[in-house]
């Protein structure tokens, strides 16, 4: 085409490129990726990651720490173009507020509380979720709540038995057992950059292939003014959860909720030792080990998303 035809042309062809897709866009939220959304849950700003047709079944994507909606977003397009995906970010983490931990009660109780807030607003009855470290004491609070609502359980790296907190969570447990000034400071390293790159390069067969984007990212979260006082409060509140553990474990048995277990096999965190006993409690359970660390999607992503598509095609409502 001539330049000056071009030019002439120009403005017809933005308003058709302007005009023609917007509406198909609007009308179908699964072409348009994921969208970076928020909601205000009883009082509180709760960011959240969303794509997929709503009128689909619910995957709801639970976080660990000290990550965010983040860790997801590799797997939200992988599962849009079947199923409606929320991946929210807790309070104090990710782009969701961060209310001062000396005002607000930071707890695995009231995140619970929030994140199904957010589900009841989304307007969301029933969904699939995935579990991962801080993500399965969520979510299996969720659970115990409202155990109708969960037509499947995806398990990375989420303990709910005790037998995967092992020698890791020994200056963790001293802090449990006296929440002191001195017992808090020791667990400070633990939000320190080299700790976070730890936990996402520990464990893996090629720590090339984790991009540092994930640490970084992280740890400028972890350093904002007043940050550390909110994940010492959500260290000392992890200690509820594990009087929680028989309880869930029971709810496990009576309701057999379908799941697919991928556990990054390396973690030091959350070890190997927690998955087994899974396999005691639920008769539904699709059992996999993967060679990988704490934060398995990063090396392990296309299989999980694979197994995901399966189980979900099954289990999905």
């Amino acid at each position: 085409m001539k330049p000056s035809i071009l030019k002439l042309a120009a403005p017809a062809l933005v308003a058709a490129a302007l005009a023609l897709p917007t509406a198909s866009i609007a009308a179908n939220p699964a072409t348009t990726g994921t969208q970076f959304k928020s909601a205000e849950i009883d009082g509180l700003n709760i960011a959240y990651r969303e794509a997929g047709d709503p009128s689909k079944p619910t995957v709801l994507l639970l976080h660990g720490f000290p990550t965010s909606s983040h860790m997801f977003r590799n797997l939200i397009p992988e599962l849009a173009e079947n199923y409606h995906v929320i991946a929210p970010d807790y309070p104090g983490f990710g782009a969701s507020d961060m209310p001062d931990a000396a005002e607000y009660e930071y707890s695995f109780a009231n995140t619970a509380a929030l994140m199904t807030g957010l589900l009841d607003h989304k307007g969301v009855d029933k969904y699939a979720v995935y579990l991962m470290d801080y993500g399965a004491p969520v979510g299996y609070r969720m659970f115990a709540q409202n155990p109708e609502r969960v037509s499947g359980f995806i398990i990375q790296n989420g303990n709910a038995y005790e037998e995967g907190l092992r020698e890791f969570w020994d200056p963790i447990k001293a802090y449990w057992a006296d929440p002191s000034v001195a017992n808090g400071d020791a667990l400070r390293g633990f939000l320190k950059l080299d700790a976070t790159k730890w936990q996402f390069t520990h464990g893996v067969q090629d720590p090339t292939s984790i991009s540092p984007d994930n640490f970084w990212h992280v740890q400028y979260l972890l350093d904002r003014p007043g940050n550390q006082e909110v994940q010492l409060e959500m260290f000392l509140d992890y200690g509820t959860n594990v009087g929680e553990y028989p309880k869930w474990q029971a709810l496990f048995r009576e309701h057999q909720p379908p799941a697919l277990l991928m556990w990054g096999g390396n973690d030091v965190i959350f070890p190997e030792e927690g998955a087994h006993p899974y396999k005691q409690d639920l008769n539904d359970l699709e059992f996999h080990i993967l060679n990988t660390g704490h934060f398995a999607l990063e090396e392990y992503g296309d299989e999980i998303a694979a197994e995901m598509k399966e189980f979900l095609g099954r289990v999905a409502e």
